[in-house]
């Protein structure tokens, strides 16, 4: 199965682009093959980079808080209704069996 690939437009200024297209021919290789190199190497360099690894962690745990979150906003929306507590106190603050009527 063949990769997904993506195309991306980059805008570079006219020095940029030059040296970019001198570099490439320089190195025999297409300018795409060059911008692919250079963005793999410093999207390794960047991952090894241990304020990123910060970073990189507090983002995890902001998306476990989302996904947990999301996730009990469902089981409340469809969990079956518990049974009464014998008590008579409802099972979880603010919710009531009956629903009051609007007319």
């Amino acid at each position: 199965m063949a990769k997904e690939i993506k195309t991306l437009a980059v805008r570079l200024d006219a020095e940029l682009h030059a040296r970019l297209t001198i570099l490439a021919r320089l190195a025999a290789m297409p300018v795409a093959d060059l911008v692919r190199w250079a963005v793999e190497d410093k999207l390794a360099a960047m991952a090894s980079d241990p304020e990123i690894a910060d970073r990189a962690e507090e983002l995890r745990q902001a998306i476990e808080r989302e996904a947990a979150e999301q996730r009990d906003a469902l089981t409340g929306l469809f969990a079956p209704p518990s049974a009464p507590d014998p008590s008579g106190e409802p099972k979880s603050p603010g919710r009531s069996a009956k629903r009051p009527t609007t007319t």
